[in-house]
């Protein structure tokens, strides 16, 4: 690890650079994520290590705990994540809100589908502090002039960081503290949106339960299609990192039927 920034109250950024990251590569789309491997507290072992031998030798309890982060950004070499930090909860934000240059972080990767389609007439992105990443990036490959909207749900004003686009940029903030209650707010601040004319290339990813209304709104009244829209539950409500790992599968063909 080579930088770490407090970027907000509950954004930190790091920085991770050296050796490991030969033949890591990204750049082919915007939403690229990365594993990362985290060892429990009593693991008798530490970063680097061996996960085939450590699942070979080690009971399940102590085999390194598997989070999911979008990439920031890859360049000369330095790999760039954002970390969503709320108080003690979870097992990477915690790790990232101590976390000092020099520290050994393991992961695999990367993964990725989405990328701005350049042809689209406009273009749409929806999420919380989990998709801020994504969207950052994907903003960079709007091409020059092409309408793009952006609603992004934080905490606060303190939460909101600046966005650029080569597009023509349109963001709006949405702020939980204004009424902790509510959980549609991406939904309500969409569905105000007056589409500008022609095809919607729409990018739809945070809190599952959030995303999951979204989506039912392009596609059943907006008439998006689907192959026009990219969403993705990143996190559930009420459910640890591990319990949503397991039933998102369930979760994701409950969505298909929905429209």
């Amino acid at each position: 690890m080579e930088h770490v920034e407090q970027l907000t109250p509950h954004l930190v950024r790091i920085v991770l650079g050296g050796d490991g990251l030969a033949g890591f590569s990204a750049g082919e789309f915007t939403d690229h994520y990365v594993k990362l491997a985290f060892p429990p507290p009593d693991a008798p072992y530490t970063v680097p290590f061996d996960p085939a031998e450590v699942r070979a030798t080690l009971p399940r309890e102590q085999w390194p705990v598997l989070r999911t982060y979008t990439v920031r950004s890859w360049e000369d070499g330095k790999l760039t994540i954002d970390f969503v930090v709320h108080g003690d909860t979870g097992v990477a934000g915690p790790w990232a809100r101590s976390a000092q240059p020099g520290d050994l972080l393991a992961l695999s990767g990367p993964g990725g589908a989405f990328a701005p389609d350049p042809d689209a007439d406009w273009h749409l992105m929806a999420g919380d502090e989990s998709a801020l990443p994504a969207i950052t990036s994907s903003l960079t490959r709007v091409p020059e002039g092409k309408p793009v909207h952006v609603f992004l749900e934080a905490d606060g004003p303190s939460d909101e960081l600046p966005l650029s686009s080569p597009g023509d940029l349109h963001v709006t903030w949405l702020h939980r503290e204004a009424d902790p209650t509510v959980p549609d707010l991406l939904l309500r601040a969409v569905e105000k949106l007056e589409f500008p004319h022609g095809r919607v290339c729409a990018f739809v990813h945070g809190e599952a339960v959030a995303t999951r209304a979204l989506r039912k709104h392009l596609l059943g009244e907006r008439n998006v299609p689907q192959g026009d829209l990219s969403v993705s539950g990143y996190w559930r409500r009420t459910f640890t990192e591990d319990g949503w790992r397991s039933s998102k599968a369930e979760w994701n063909q409950a969505v298909e039927q929905d429209v």
